[in-house]
């Protein structure tokens, strides 16, 4: 049996995608007439066997039946606007995370906000640079990292969940967690969203929770668990295996579709892996739902950049975001929300008006 996967490519901006659209040679991406595509990349796959070819929209006809099909079916999903159903999100607009962890060991800013008054004050900081969601972690995810018990992961979570929608009613709060009940005590106080990185997986009571609270959730890609998830991670292809792993989640255990969708750079990955992931981003819109990308602070830009590495990695967290940007990604978790919220008023005023 053959499978079809369809990806948008051979993108334009602004007053020419506009022009585009008019002379119906181009398709909106996302409904949104800034960013329009012009071609599709096919690829099939029989067992082990993927192929690729690149078809011009207009010829879209000339394929078989069965192709056709299905190809139709991926850009209906591809150009539909996307339905906002998580609260105070846009989807058709750029949108930060900003990251709040409040762990003693994460990879760049362990220990840095534990405390309730710089927990705050960075929250304060993050909103005022640009972030309409923050995303609060309170267990280390980062390669090697070991598991804590629920007790200590709450405990460093607590009193910034019991007081953020006091202070911040109309900001999106993410709750960075594994565990089931850490998900059903942060829904209590007013969690808007649940980012698990095991993809609801760790604790089979998690998907069960957002279900029946009805929701948002990312659905994040992790191969292994956090440490063992770099021991030589293989796949038949990465792209096209984490496709299927959205599809199948997406078909068998969140139908009602509230589903965010994060391919996990970093998690389970090597450097070519990651980097087959950015380049070849826009394949996913083929499901029809927003996409969140996490590359801040990230390993491969040390595996890429080597000797013109730096502590925070702004530089490559910016280059990383602004292509991704214009493969039409919506979503952006970030640890330095104010130069990548810089960065993507400067790229986009060039981009689009011209």
């Amino acid at each position: 049996m053959i499978k079809y996967y369809t990806r948008a490519c051979n993108f334009f901006y602004g007053n020419q995608a506009k022009k585009l659209i008019k002379n119906k040679t181009a398709l909106p991406l996302c409904g949104n007439k800034n960013i329009v595509f012009t071609s599709i990349e096919i690829f099939t796959r029989k067992k082990k066997v993927i192929r690729s070819k690149i078809v011009n929209i207009k010829d879209i006809k000339l394929l078989n039946k069965k192709e056709k099909k299905k190809i139709n079916l991926d850009i209906k999903n591809i150009t539909k606007r996307r339905r906002n159903f998580v609260k105070y999100i846009n989807f058709a607009k750029p949108t930060i995370m900003g990251i709040l962890n409040l762990t003693p060991d994460s990879f760049s800013d362990g220990g840095k906000f534990n405390k309730e008054r710089n927990s705050f004050k960075h929250i304060k900081q993050m909103i005022k640079s640009g972030a309409t969601i923050i995303d609060i972690g309170g267990e280390s995810t980062r390669p090697g990292s070991k598991d804590i018990s629920l007790k200590n992961e709450f405990k460093r979570i607590e009193k910034v969940l019991k007081k953020f929608k006091k202070k911040y009613k109309k900001i999106c709060l993410s709750l960075d967690s594994r565990k089931s009940e850490i998900m059903r005590r942060g829904l209590n106080y007013g969690v808007d969203l649940l980012n698990d990185v095991s993809g609801f997986s760790y604790d089979l009571e998690s998907s069960k929770i957002s279900k029946k609270k009805n929701v948002s959730k990312v659905l994040h890609h992790m191969q292994g668990t956090p440490n063992t998830m770099q021991i030589k991670p293989n796949y038949e292809n990465v792209l096209l295996d984490i496709y299927d792993f959205f599809e199948e989640n997406i078909k068998n255990k969140f139908s009602d579709r509230k589903i965010i969708l994060d391919p996990g750079i970093g998690f389970g990955k090597t450097l070519k892996h990651n980097l087959t992931l950015i380049s070849k981003i826009s394949l996913f819109h083929s499901l029809g739902l927003p996409i969140l990308i996490g590359t801040s602070r990230k390993r491969f830009i040390n595996q890429i950049s080597e000797s013109y590495d730096s502590k925070e990695r702004i530089g490559g967290t910016m280059a990383s975001v602004l292509y991704l940007l214009s493969q039409g990604v919506q979503i952006f978790r970030v640890h330095n929300v104010l130069e990548i919220k810089q960065g993507i008023l400067v790229f986009n005023k060039i981009l689009f008006d011209k």
